[in-house]
């Protein structure tokens, strides 16, 4: 796949880009196949990104219908509401996408990410997934090796991570959002179904896990958790920018080999404005 050369015309296109990270780089993203899960805010900021830098292939992946909170915060759904009748948002956001570069091919796939074999994932260079519960993030997880210099603990293994070897300035957001999906997990929940009305819950189990951990409850502040619970899904477009700019980013770097994707985790608390990474993994013995 490597030593495909560009087209005239992939050339000509990305002429700005080859210019930044160089002919090789752009040839292996010219080449890519990527999947992504959940059209949220975040990820059609993702995939207008991803798309522009000129990949090879996209497949979206989401069968639900339009919804009030996704016309805010989606700008890939037509204004015509006749245009979105009946249809999901995987394909109306297939049609806009598809305008944002012609050489790109962009695709619909019907199903959930449990519908497949892990060789359905075979065939992709990166999986982009959003929007599930934290247990099928884990089951979906695709398991293969693929041979590099960098070392990165996978999904599941970052977040069985135990608190107490972390280090002491992780941030809250990091231990307030994993509280949350154990109580998910715990109660069979979807991503998104606990609400403020479960505070109670969410601080008992809070309080359980932190004994287990061996961490002070100070750590995930009750106020925070509130804060959460009372977003729930709510989401807001200069945030999904902002996150969904990272998320091409690092794509990108994946898939090119130009810059090293950040280890591991990226936070970003739209109350103070402030991004931030987290190396959540297990130190090696």
């Amino acid at each position: 796949m490597d030593g495909e050369e560009l087209t005239e015309q992939e050339t000509a296109l990305y002429d700005r880009q080859i210019r930044v990270w160089g002919v090789d780089a752009q040839r292996r993203l010219s080449k890519s196949h990527i999947l992504v899960s959940g059209m949220k805010g975040v990820v059609v900021e993702f995939c207008k990104n991803i798309i522009l830098a000129g990949i090879g292939s996209l497949t979206l992946m989401d069968n639900r219908l339009v919804t009030e909170e996704a016309l805010s915060s989606n700008f890939l759904i037509p204004p015509d509401e006749k245009m979105y009748s009946g249809r999901s948002l995987a394909e109306l956001c297939c049609d806009s996408l598809r305008d944002f570069n012609p050489m790109v091919h962009v695709s619909v796939e019907k199903g959930d990410l449990l519908s497949f074999d892990e060789d359905f994932y075979d065939k992709f260079d990166a999986v982009v997934v959003s929007c599930c519960s934290f247990t099928i993030k884990k089951k979906a997880e695709p398991d293969n090796t693929i041979e590099c210099q960098l070392q990165y603990p996978s999904f599941e293994e970052a977040v069985a991570a135990p608190w107490r070897s972390l280090p002491k300035k992780v941030t809250k957001l990091y231990y307030a959002m994993r509280v949350i999906e154990r109580l998910e997990e715990s109660e069979g929940r979807n991503h998104g179904e606990v609400s403020v009305s479960d505070l109670p819950s969410v601080l008992k189990m809070r309080n359980e896990l932190c004994k287990e951990q061996s961490l002070n409850e100070s750590h995930i502040p009750d106020g925070l958790l509130e804060r959460l619970l009372l977003a729930g899904t709510s989401e807001y477009p200069p945030v999904c920018a902002i996150v969904g700019g990272i998320l091409g980013q690092e794509v990108i770097k994946a898939i090119s080999g130009k810059g090293d994707p950040l280890k591991n985790f990226f936070f970003f608390d739209a109350m103070d404005g402030k991004g931030i990474i987290e190396d959540i993994s297990t130190p090696a013995n």
